[in-house]
């Protein structure tokens, strides 16, 4: 089982300097071999091989002393593989083609080797031993250490371990339907009650300070030294409502993962969701996939089961009582009243509910076995019902509940 512990680097000035000759040799290395593979292309119509680019090290070693006096050798090594790695991420479409590294964003090297725990530090080939923060041991092999700087000037090293699975049980039973929305984050049904969870809508928090802050930037001079500071004090905004909202995200699943054996949720189309120009904001402020990738891996940690029911499947108009499917509801419709049984339904308690018993089928059908992702594009076979009664109107919000 591998696990990451991420620790704050505190390095002196001498190690920043040594770090950003890494850096920039790591980037002039990658979209060296990324232009080389472009350039193969358009002359052959064949991709180039991982083992050629990276026979050109030796050879660029000798062109480029600097090469192999400010960067450690196996830093490069992982640039080729990791080049490697988004080709093969964009022919499987899991990613875009991958693009050129500016030294004016993010900046990261890999170690796959020879990086020690000495204390409280960090002791890095041809950087020394740097000053660091743990919040937890570090247990296990260690596997690789990525080293980064943010765009605020933190360094931050991420320490890939091998350690044992310990095979705890989950403590509680119990099954648990989420439905995620943007007036409240996440409705949760237990099978007896509703729990939800406001959006503490982070963007919205800090608009007006990164609208102040933005606008000043852009009227410095280009390449001034104000300019820099500003764009610093712009990055600064992002990373606190970034902070944030992983903080809220990591807490959240904590608690739910906690307290079940079993969550189910909604495969959730996010990417076509953020093209309604209404609501993409929002949507890309509240985090729904990082939080279900938060509670996939910590269900599995717990020997937990995450089940994703497929994203057609009718939660908000289908009755919980009586299965009874409605025609139509629109999003301005919190709550209704079935046609059918005249039961009375808040839109967002029902959908987490019929999530669940939606889950809760599909593990029966499977034996019980940990299944996640049902097929992405299910075909829900659905029964002709009437027009839900309108009771009351609420805000008008996405209830992804499956509208």
């Amino acid at each position: 089982m591998l696990k990451a512990v991420k620790v704050r680097l505190y390095p002196t000035t001498e190690q920043e300097i040594a770090l950003a000759k890494s850096f920039g040799c790591a980037r002039w290395y990658y979209n060296y071999a990324l232009n080389a593979c472009i350039q193969h292309y358009e002359e052959t119509g064949k991709s180039l091989k991982l083992s050629v680019y990276k026979a050109y090290l030796p050879q660029l070693k000798v062109e480029h002393p600097w090469l192999k006096e400010d960067c450690y050798s196996a830093v490069l090594q992982c640039v080729a593989i990791n080049l490697n790695r988004a080709y093969t991420n964009f022919f499987e479409g899991r990613a875009k083609f991958p693009r050129f590294k500016s030294k004016h964003h993010k900046q990261s090297i890999q170690y796959p080797q020879n990086v020690k725990v000495v204390g409280d530090c960090l002791e890095i080939p041809k950087i020394g031993v740097v000053k660091a923060v743990f919040h937890r041991p570090v247990e296990g092999k260690v596997k690789t250490v990525t080293i980064s700087k943010t765009p605020t000037d933190k360094y931050f090293a991420s320490i890939l371990c091998e350690v044992e699975n310990s095979g705890s049980q989950c403590k509680s039973d119990k099954t648990l339907g989420i439905d995620l929305g943007l007036k409240d984050f996440a409705i949760v049904h237990d099978g007896n009650e509703v729990t939800k969870y406001s959006n503490p809508k982070h963007l919205k928090r800090h608009e007006r300070n990164l609208a102040r802050k933005q606008k000043k930037f852009a009227r410095k001079v280009k390449g001034s030294h104000s300019r820099n500071k500003y764009k610093k004090l712009v990055a600064k905004v992002h990373e606190r409502v970034s902070n944030s909202r992983q903080d809220f995200l990591h807490k959240l699943s904590r608690k739910l993962v906690d307290e079940s054996q079993v969550i189910i949720v909604e495969n959730l189309n996010v990417k076509g969701m953020v093209r309604n120009r209404k609501l993409s904001k929002s949507i890309s402020d509240v985090g729904w996939g990082i939080f279900i990738n938060f509670l996939d891996y910590k269900l599995k940690r717990k020997e937990g089961q995450l089940v994703e029911i497929g994203r057609f499947f009718p939660s908000s108009k289908t009755c919980s009582i009586c299965d009874h499917v409605v025609d139509e509801l629109t999003l301005d419709i919190r709550e209704w009243d079935c046609p059918k049984c005249n039961t009375h339904h808040d839109r967002d308690g029902n959908a987490a509910l019929n999530i669940r018993n939606e889950g809760i089928r599909i593990l029966s059908m499977d034996g019980g076995n940990p299944v996640l992702a049902v097929p992405r594009r299910s075909k829900t076979n659905k029964p002709k019902g009437g027009r839900a009664s309108v009771n009351e109107a609420g805000s008008l919000h996405s209830p992804l509940g499956g509208v």
